[in-house]
């Protein structure tokens, strides 16, 4: 991904958040920012980053709004009602739309997660309007074909128009119904940044969002359970790779973990526990606790995490929980009843190449070479990023050195 691209990406929620409110057309605000991002690949390559890139596709995006409405001719007041007054406003001190949420990417999140919307839309199309995700990246955050997702966020948007469901600020009583698809959301563009080192600006967006959000209601302590989990995530991951490559778990220079970040999320976990409300964000973050709070690997508490996973999967009983529970049940009953587990899931997991990756680790600890050797090729071959393929590709080369991919 070139500078352009970057720059363009880390942008995009925000421009599309902020003329959504400017202009108040969720379709006008997208083909907006599109068009200033042409404009932008046109003339950085020669000009350079501008200082202020988000401010310039902004400014571009909104003087573009401007002019196709009025050559629309939507009406004369409205244009100038909306492109001056509004644009007024939005410079004057003070709170600029009145409602309680202070954040314009994190109203868009609210409007996409509309009631009228089912949630899989509501996180597919906020993924790509706020996070900038391509259709065929948030096909890959659903586990679904490039065509199946790019079908859902054309019917997302077809019923937000058939609706006329309106962009506005959602009022206090709106926000808890709400909250379950805002959270999902947030923890999608964090792992989208999680994946993929390029983009590491997501996961700090993510952050920042979820940290509003826990101001925004501290009394929901799922949402401070989804912020205990990204900090927590994030304390690892400066040690997550090494260079361009791969590091796993066991193999982490534990040094490198962020102490600061971890004795944040850790009182964020305790926090959790005693209030007694435990949903799926809060043991996750409970089990990352158990992770961060272990010296050294061979000295984690995996007896509790899997008695976390035992009920994180009674809360969520996903194939993707399943596998995890597996891979945890395997450091405590050994690598062949975790491969039994894994198994079962043969079917639902078919195109998931953590399943394979973590088949490939048991069959290895089974000393059955081959069979290890064949789950590793088949898992860099679904793997989503080169650095994934890379890991992937070398564990299968090493068993099988006569055979590479």
């Amino acid at each position: 991904m070139d500078d352009v691209e970057r720059a363009f990406r880390e942008a995009h929620g925000q421009a599309v958040a902020t003329l959504t409110r400017v202009f108040g057309d969720l379709s006008l605000a997208e083909d907006a920012v599109q068009d200033a991002f042409v404009r932008a690949m046109d003339r950085w390559p020669g000009d350079g980053l501008p200082d202020n890139p988000a401010g310039w596709i902004v400014a571009t995006a909104r003087n573009r709004a401007t002019d196709v409405v009025r050559r629309e001719r939507r009406g004369r007041r409205l244009t100038e009602q909306i492109a001056t007054d509004h644009l007024q406003a939005e410079r004057a001190p003070g709170p600029e739309v009145p409602g309680p949420l202070p954040d314009d990417q994190l109203r868009l999140i609210f409007t996409c997660c509309h009631p009228a919307l089912g949630l899989e839309h509501q996180v597919a199309l906020t993924l790509r309007l706020v996070a900038g995700l391509t259709p065929a990246e948030v096909a890959a955050a659903f586990l679904v074909t490039d065509a199946t997702m790019a079908k859902r966020l054309v019917r997302a948007k077809n019923k937000i128009k058939a609706a006329n469901i309106p962009y506005r600020v959602p009022d206090h009583a709106d926000l808890p119904r709400r909250l379950q698809a805002v959270l999902t959301v947030l923890y999608l563009i964090y792992n989208a940044g999680a994946d993929d080192f390029g983009r590491r600006g997501l996961r700090a967006e993510a952050i920042r969002l979820t940290r509003v959000l826990v101001g925004l209601m501290p009394g929901e302590p799922e949402a401070a359970g989804l912020l205990a989990l990204m900090l927590l995530s994030d304390a690892r991951m400066p040690a997550r790779r090494d260079v361009a490559h791969v590091v796993q778990l066991e193999d982490q220079d534990r040094s490198l973990w962020d102490r600061s970040l971890i004795a944040e999320g850790q009182g964020l976990v305790l926090a959790c526990l005693r209030r007694r409300r435990l949903g799926p964000f809060q043991l996750q973050a409970a089990i990352q606790a158990l992770h961060c709070a272990a010296p050294r690997y061979e000295q984690t508490d995996w007896a509790a995490i899997v008695r976390f996973y035992d009920r994180l999967f009674a809360v969520m009983p996903t194939p993707v929980v399943a596998m995890n529970r597996a891979v945890a049940v395997a450091e405590t009953e050994g690598p062949a009843a975790g491969l039994r587990h894994l198994d079962d899931l043969a079917r639902d997991l078919a195109g998931y190449h953590l399943l394979h990756a973590a088949r490939g680790s048991m069959l290895e600890r089974l000393g059955r070479r081959d069979e290890a050797a064949a789950a590793y090729g088949q898992a860099a071959a679904l793997a989503r990023t080169a650095a994934d393929t890379a890991f992937l590709a070398r564990r299968h080369t090493e068993l099988t050195p006569d055979q590479p991919l």
